[in-house]
């Protein structure tokens, strides 16, 4: 999944799936976690906020299931 980089002292980067309603969150100290079955205006409304941050911990933390992105959680194709 393609990640977009953003202005937010907490997140570095935010992407999302809107095929399976996945949404990635890079968090500035390079951990990436995929949240589950977030809806397209969750994230259209996280790109819009004031503070990326203040939405991030209030409406998606602790709102969604996840699951923390590792290098060797991704498949390569050959």
């Amino acid at each position: 999944m393609r990640r977009h980089q953003v202005v937010s002292s907490l997140l570095a980067s935010v992407g999302y799936d809107a095929e399976r309603s996945f949404l990635e969150i890079e968090l500035r100290g390079g951990r990436v976690y995929r949240y589950l079955d977030v809806p397209e205006i969750v994230h259209r409304r996280l790109l819009a906020a004031g503070s990326l941050g203040a939405f991030f911990n209030h409406e998606i933390r602790d709102t969604y299931a996840y699951a923390e992105v590792t290098r060797s959680s991704l498949v390569t194709k050959r």
